[in-house]
């Protein structure tokens, strides 16, 4: 048989091919196409340098740990032109933050970068290493978000290399207790909300979201507050509740203020749920907040009942409004029985706006030049609270630029590996074209 066809089908096959990868590049300018080459040549680099910071335990009240994640970072951002400091928490009960400053041409957009030293894995979890499986890592935090971290360095090397990063000004700020934060928070969120005021926009690193199969945009992010109910009532004997002069019993009492919630509280993109209950004779939770102890009898009208939950919504003006129903719901008292209601400060909500909204058009059209698919709108009830949302009233911003994976906050947290390099090309040719005039 002749090989003619062969070498021809082959020739056909190769010449398609480079049409389809030119057709892919060629939004991507010259500096553009030095990013995604040192990109795919740092991959290796990359995932030794997520292998290290996963292998540290930085859980947020190992404060050891988590300056010794912030030295990483400082040691890889200093040799690209950033002035990095270490700002102790103390006064907040926390290890500290990151705040690295990298000055550029003052021309383009002035960027904030947002991210965490910290996981929820403390010293005593028994999930403490990297594993590899083919295509997945597995460890603690290695998704949420030192994944994240590696990205953002692999960004910058990237726009080093191909000489975009002279040009960009921008603000690392890498907190050390996103997983617990660190209260007051005007203590333990002044850092972050001071570079806000010295930028244009904000770039969270945290995970990538997908649905089936897709990566997906996301430029908004509920609140998280938590709420506690507290119910005093005449203690008795069990014969005489419901009387004028036994009344209810605490437990009742916060059973209608539950179930008030319940029924006339739902409103669009708001959620609320209870998460512990203790009552009877005594009831106490616990200093850590996950438990309690309570005693009582079945012969008895309870005395004390407690409940905590939280509460998430679109829009900080949508938490007023609950927290107002909630309260006024609270006050509402079954006979003889005595509420209070107290919310706790957590995570503002970070609203969508029509100013991030063109932030993930931008971020589309380098997808189209990386001939990548386009990332549609995430449904911000899918996306949880994080720390952008103290800075949302004053930027617009994109949420999601870190790594895909699964498992965030469980043992056996994983982490897509190819999601490194296309969120690193990503990020990196992003801020390269905000760094521009």
């Amino acid at each position: 048989m002749s090989r003619f066809p062969l070498a021809l089908a082959l020739t056909t096959t190769l010449a398609t091919a480079m049409i389809a990868s030119t057709a892919h590049a060629a939004g991507l300018s010259g500096p553009e196409r030095k990013m995604v080459a040192t990109v795919e040549a740092e991959n290796g680099r990359q995932l030794a340098l997520l292998e290290k910071m996963v292998n540290i335990n930085s859980g947020t009240m190992n404060f050891e740990g988590v300056k010794q994640v912030g030295d990483v970072l400082r040691a890889e951002l200093e040799p690209l032109g950033f002035k990095v400091e270490w700002v102790p928490m103390a006064a907040a009960n926390r290890a500290g933050h990151i705040v690295a400053t990298h000055k550029g041409s003052g021309k383009g957009k002035r960027m904030l970068l947002i991210g965490h030293l910290d996981t929820v894995f403390e010293k005593d979890s028994p999930f403490q290493t990297w594993k590899r499986n083919g295509d997945t890592a597995e460890g603690p935090g290695v998704n949420d978000m030192k994944g994240g971290l590696v990205i953002i360095v692999g960004a910058l090397r990237a726009m080093q290399a191909a000489g975009t990063l002279k040009d960009a000004d921008i603000i690392l700020v890498a907190t050390g207790d996103e997983e617990r934060q660190g209260s007051p928070t005007e203590i333990a969120r002044k850092d972050l909300i001071e570079a806000a005021t010295k930028s244009d926009l904000a770039l969270d690193f945290e995970g990538l979201a997908q649905e089936n199969g897709k990566d997906m945009g996301s430029i908004a992010r509920r609140s998280s507050n938590t709420w506690t109910i507290k119910v005093t009532a005449k203690p008795g004997h069990s014969s005489g509740i419901f009387s004028d002069a036994s009344g209810y019993g605490a437990i009742y009492d916060l059973a209608r203020i539950l179930d008030h919630f319940r029924t006339e509280l739902r409103e669009p993109n708001a959620t609320y749920s209870v998460g512990l209950i203790l009552g009877g004779s005594s009831a106490e939770i616990n200093k850590a907040e996950t438990g309690g102890t309570a005693t009582g009898k079945p012969n008895i009208i309870a005395a004390t009942a407690v409940a905590r939950g939280d509460l998430r919504t679109l829009s900080n003006e949508q938490t007023a409004r609950m927290e107002a129903k909630m309260r006024a719901i609270v006050a509402q008292n079954l006979g003889g029985a005595t509420a209070t209601f107290e919310m706790t400060e957590g995570y503002p909500a970070m609203a969508p706006t029509e100013g991030s909204r063109k932030l993930l058009g931008r971020l589309n059209e380098v997808n189209k030049d990386l001939g990548l698919a386009p990332m549609a709108e995430l449904d911000p009830l899918k996306r949880g609270a994080g720390d952008i949302s103290f800075v949302a009233d004053k930027l617009d911003g994109l949420i999601g630029l870190g790594a895909a994976g699964e498992g965030s906050h469980a043992p056996g947290e994983t982490l897509e590996i190819k999601s490194l390099d296309r969120q690193t090309k990503r990020a990196a040719i992003l801020m390269s074209r905000f760094a521009k005039p």
